[in-house]
This record gives C-alpha cells, sequence and structure tokens, in this order.
C-alpha cells in the first residue's frame, strides 16, 4: 500500500504528537508499505493559513500517487481548501492528537480557530484518533465519520526499571524529585506546576524541566521571570531537550512526573513516565483519564490550579510508602498497555480498509 503523511516540519520535532507520527511511519514502513512524507513548514497560524494559496504546497499533495493519504490534523490551518478542491478519490484519513481550538487562547481568537478547524475536519473522509475523547471531541463539532482508535504505546525504550528499585527509590530520604517533560509552552502547564511547588517548603522538593525551549521564547521568558519571582531557582533546574538515553536517565531517578497541562488528548508522556515507575500528576482534561487511574498510578488535576497541584505533591513527599506503591502500581498499568505494535496493527487495518472503500487501485 502506498501511503502519504502531511506534517509540519517533518519528523523531527520531539512533541508527543510527532513521536506518534514517526512510530506510525516506521511501523507501516517495517511491513512493507511505502510512506511518502511531505513536510510543511510551520510558521504562525496567520502564515500557515496563507499556505491554501501557495501553488507549492498545492503541487506537493498534487504530486502524490498515493492509495491514501493521511493528515497530522495539528496541519488544518494549510490544508482546508486544499482539500475542498482536491478532485482524485484517494481518501483523506486526518490523524487527530487534539484539536487547537482546545488550546488556551482569547475568546475570539478562538472562535476563529473553532470555525477553520470544524470546515477542515469537514473535508475529510476518515479519522485515526489517539483516544477515545479526543474522539469525542470531534464528533462535538463535526458528524461521526469512519474512525479507529489507535492510542500510542510507550514501549520504544526498555526502562529498565525493577519493582525493587521502584520502592527502594521512593523510600530514598532528600526531597521529592518531580520531573516535567514536555514542549515549554502555555498549554502545558509548566507555569501552574511552579506556583504549586512554590507553595511547599522548599526541601521537600527539586525539580527538573526537560523540553525544547525555543517553541515559544516568550513563554520562556514569563517561565523564567516566574521562577524569579517565586525564589525558587536553587530547586529548578532546566535540561533543555535530551536525548532518548539522557531523558531515560532522568526519568530513571525520578519520584513524579508532572505535566499539569490543560488539555490532552492523550499524554504519551504520562504512559513513558509510568514505565519508570513514576506516578503521573496529570490533567484531568482530556485524554489522561484513559491512561492514569486518579489515586492509583497517579493523580489527575484540574488545569490552572496551582494548590490543588502542591496538595497532590504535598501528599507524594511526605507519604513515601504511598509513593513506592503507585509507582509499583504504575508500572503494572504500563506494562498492561498496549503497545506501538498494536497501534501501527489498528491505523493499517483500518487505512487498507479506507483503501478499497476509495478503490480501484493499482
Amino acid at each position: 500500500m502506498r501511503l502519504g503523511l502531511v506534517v509540519y516540519d517533518g519528523l523531527g520535532r520531539t512533541s508527543g504528537g510527532y513521536r506518534y507520527d514517526r512510530r506510525i511511519v516506521a511501523g507501516l514502513r517495517d511491513r512493507g508499505h511505502e510512506v511518502t512524507v511531505v513536510p510543511i513548514p510551520r510558521d504562525g497560524y496567520g502564515t500557515n493559513l496563507l499556505d491554501n494559496l501557495s501553488p507549492e504546497v498545492a503541487a506537493d499533495l498534487t504530486a502524490l500517487d498515493v492509495d491514501v493519504l493521511l493528515q497530522d490534523e495539528l496541519c488544518h490551518p494549510s490544508l482546508v481548501r486544499h482539500n475542498r478542491r482536491r478532485d482524485d478519490d484517494v481518501p483523506v484519513v486526518s490523524i487527530v492528537h487534539h484539536l487547537r481550538c482546545r488550546e488556551s487562547r482569547s475568546t475570539w481568537r478562538n472562535a476563529l480557530v473553532r470555525a477553520i478547524e470544524r470546515r477542515y475536519l469537514e473535508t475529510v473522509d476518515a479519522f485515526v484518533y489517539n483516544s477515545d475523547p479526543t474522539r469525542e471531541t470531534v464528533e462535538g463539532l463535526v458528524d461521526p465519520k469512519p474512525s479507529v482508535v489507535a492510542p500510542p504505546g510507550g514501549d520504544h525504550v526498555d526502562p529498565g526499571v525493577t519493582r525493587e528499585r521502584i520502592r527502594s527509590r521512593a523510600r530514598e530520604p532528600g526531597p521529592l524529585r518531580v520531573v516535567f517533560v514536555g514542549t515549554l509552552v502555555e498549554r502545558k502547564g509548566l507555569h501552574t506546576l511552579l506556583r504549586g511547588l512554590a507553595a511547599l517548603p522548599a526541601d521537600e522538593w527539586s525539580l527538573t524541566v526537560v523540553g525544547d525551549p525555543t517553541v515559544d521564547r516568550e513563554y520562556v521568558r514569563r517561565i523564567d521571570r516566574l521562577v524569579s519571582a517565586l525564589s525558587v531557582e536553587r530547586s529548578v533546574t532546566f535540561a533543555g531537550r535530551l536525548s532518548d538515553d539522557a531523558l531515560s536517565s532522568t526519568l530513571r531517578e525520578g519520584h513524579l512526573l508532572a505535566v499539569p497541562s490543560n488539555y490532552e488528548g492523550f499524554g504519551i508522556v504520562y504512559l513513558e513516565g509510568m514505565g519508570f515507575g513514576l506516578p503521573a500528576l496529570a490533567s484531568a482534561a482530556g485524554g489522561a483519564r484513559e491512561v492514569v487511574t486518579d489515586g492509583k498510578t497517579g493523580r489527575l488535576v484540574p488545569p490552572g490550579e496551582p494548590r490543588t497541584v502542591a496538595e497532590a505533591v504535598g501528599s507524594f513527599a511526605t507519604d513515601r510508602e504511598r509513593l513506592a506503591e503507585m509507582g509499583v502500581a504504575a508500572r503494572d498499568a504500563y506494562d498492561a498497555h498496549p503497545t506501538w505494535a498494536d497501534a501501527v496493527d489498528r491505523v493499517e487495518t483500518f487505512a487498507t480498509g479506507m483503501r478499497k472503500i476509495a478503490g480501484p487501485f493499482p
């Protein structure tokens, strides 16, 4: 089967959505399918809307000789007009990680994004969702279409942490070692985490921040000012982007993964942290509840509530037996979760079915 994938900037970025796309493409290629990646430069939302008038983008899409065209839904501002103007019978399948209209922005801007996003969703033939909550969110905007839910796996690295180590690590003296992993943008909630941690005694915690600081430089400057205003410089380490090996080492030595996002369509990072025996402090908004069981493998907290973050982190810091118990439960849940091979199975089967519906193909 010949497939195309349209995605901003190719597959080199480090966020969970890019990791998802990268793993699906690699899995499909391993099974003998031909996958052509069509990169579109990611600029601002308004600039990417102009891609709909771009002859270069139109030429790249027209040149594709594929049976099924996959599109990362986050590219929707660049594709809505191109999809409406297509005149072939190649099915277009949108991979939806989360909707941009669920991100934090001013009311009028979000109304505009919502309208454009809805128009894009109407132009595609089918969907691949990363979670049932993501599917429900999309079906709140447009009528249901053929779809498959293919949850991400977390098994691309071997955590190398035994349950005995998870228990002994939790009982080690000293501050609770909190790890934040995510692109440094407002949606990921680092500011909420910092405010929550600052409400706790300084000797109870330390924080390592792992993530790309180049995507939203103004937000990073806000975070720098917040760290200074809260006087927590000695407790916070900014590690920047890390290789898989370096990230694994950081998670292996941590106690708690904390990413209190405003919204997550799924939250691959929660699952990956659980593989290292780290309970997850996760967003109660969106798909994280499919990964994290509140009170058993982590805590689900409402977006934008530092006080709730402080209460959750404080309970882990002062009750290390509970931390150990939840760390082992997190690892058990990780082991029971579907793998990346399972996700590729679902996408492959679904895409094959879409090809047959649209056929015939050479």
